[in-house]
């Protein structure tokens, strides 16, 4: 059995647009024959007293695999936790990893969406993204912003797995053409190219594919995301947006040229 773990840039404060993303590689993977999905986000790797029953404990979790098949774990914490990449390579230095990566100003936003949909801070997004308003001086240490800086947590897991064991996928691809980003993701994996533009419809107002799950008793049935995903996000001064674009352009470039592909938000 070959076990795959799927990750994404999620945190604890997003609004789930990106699990959402992450979520769909993994649903239609649970669509391909030879991919089996295991269930949801465990959260194995969150803890270190939990990792000491890491192996047994996620074994036991996984779905049995036929041969030939691969079982995926997705968590989404996982890529931005420091020691993560570490015990990660003690359990077995053969995953493939999957990376779902979205426009780190945007994601900033999303968060901030999450937590103030939840009325758990009654700051505005230009009170918490800078430590001090009258410098903009942005916030490093606040978690959204945190997040973003992909070539900081990449750096963690180059030291333990090569490039040529990570994929990475564009979360704004991933929702324009899904079928293109999955047949990437299949090529990735050595998977027979099952899943198509058939597969896909866009019937969610808020923008997002709905996917065609097939059911042997019923025939394909549709799969769209909730209705509480995809929130609108406030209002941004366009001079604080420039800021976070003009913060985040150098860590961009270096995530870049780490994984040898523009996403596009330089």
């Amino acid at each position: 059995m070959t076990t795959l773990k799927t990750t994404t840039h999620d945190g604890e404060n997003d609004d789930g647009d990106d699990l959402d993303v992450a979520a769909d590689i993994d649903d239609d993977l649970d669509d391909d024959p030879e991919g089996s999905g295991c269930g949801g986000s465990n959260g194995i790797g969150d803890s270190l007293t939990l990792f000491f029953s890491f192996s047994i404990f996620c074994r036991s979790l996984m779905p049995r695999s036929e041969e030939g098949q691969l079982t995926i774990e997705k968590t989404p914490s996982y890529f931005i936790t420091k020691d993560v990449p570490r015990r990660v390579y003690q359990f077995s230095k053969h995953l493939k990893l999957i990376v779902v990566v979205r426009d780190p100003v945007t994601r900033a936003i999303s968060d901030y969406t999450q937590v103030a949909s939840k009325k758990m801070d009654s700051r505005s997004f230009e009170e918490m993204v800078f430590v001090d308003n009258t410098t903009r001086i942005v916030d490093t240490q606040w978690s959204p912003v945190r997040i973003g800086v992909y070539a900081k947590h990449l750096k963690h897991w180059l030291q333990y797995f090569p490039l040529e064991q990570m994929h990475f996928v564009s979360g704004e691809r991933l929702i324009e053409n899904p079928a293109d980003e999955m047949l990437k993701v299949q090529q990735f994996l050595g998977l027979r190219p099952v899943i198509n533009h058939k597969h896909f419809y866009l019937k969610s107002r808020k923008g997002f594919p709905c996917i065609l799950k097939p059911n042997r008793q019923k025939g394909s049935h549709p799969h769209c995301l909730g209705e509480t995903k995809g929130r609108i996000h406030p209002m941004i001064d366009p001079s604080v947006i420039r800021r976070l674009r003009d913060f985040y352009k150098p860590f961009n470039i270096k995530f870049y040229r780490m994984v040898n592909q523009d996403f596009g938000w330089v």
